[in-house]
């Protein structure tokens, strides 16, 4: 046990973790392709087995787009968030799922005004609690907050 309070996610919430997940491992690879990615999460992850524990169906459209959306569309969020982050950071030194929330709550700040600011913003710093603890997490929500205000005015 880690200590980590958790709580049940839905569908939605399912498929943000998952497009993070995406994210990082199409940062990560050597040669990524979204579409492969998004066809072997889709199979294989969303609301799959792993280790014992039956994970939540996530939301298959959401997953799809925000994954989409925040990998083809990553030079433009890295130049949005590159002015969020403190002077002594550059995008380089963002360890691969921070800059992962970073880009797909950049997406979905930017294309889905239909989701309420602080729903996405609450989203992903739910997501960045599964990786990180209080120091990250702060961090995260403060770049958020700064791309919300840059994305949404």
């Amino acid at each position: 046990m880690t200590g980590k309070k958790t709580k049940s996610a839905g569908p939605r919430s399912a498929a943000r973790l998952a497009a993070v997940q995406a994210l990082y491992q199409l940062a990560a690879s050597e040669e990524p392709n979204v579409k492969t990615t998004i066809a072997e999460f889709t199979a294989h992850r969303l609301g799959a087995e792993v280790d014992g524990e039956q994970f939540v169906d996530a939301d298959a459209t959401l997953f799809a787009d925000v994954t989409a959306g925040g990998w083809e569309r990553r030079e433009e969020w890295d130049a949005l968030i590159t002015p969020c982050l403190s002077r002594d950071w550059v995008i380089g030194r963002l360890e691969l799922i921070v800059l992962a929330i970073f880009r797909a709550g950049s997406y979905e700040l930017a294309a889905r005004p239909d989701v309420p600011t602080a729903v996405v913003i609450n989203e992903y710093l739910d997501v960045a609690h599964a990786f990180y603890e209080r120091t990250e997490t702060s961090f995260v929500n403060g770049v958020l907050d700064k791309l919300a205000r840059t994305l949404r005015s």
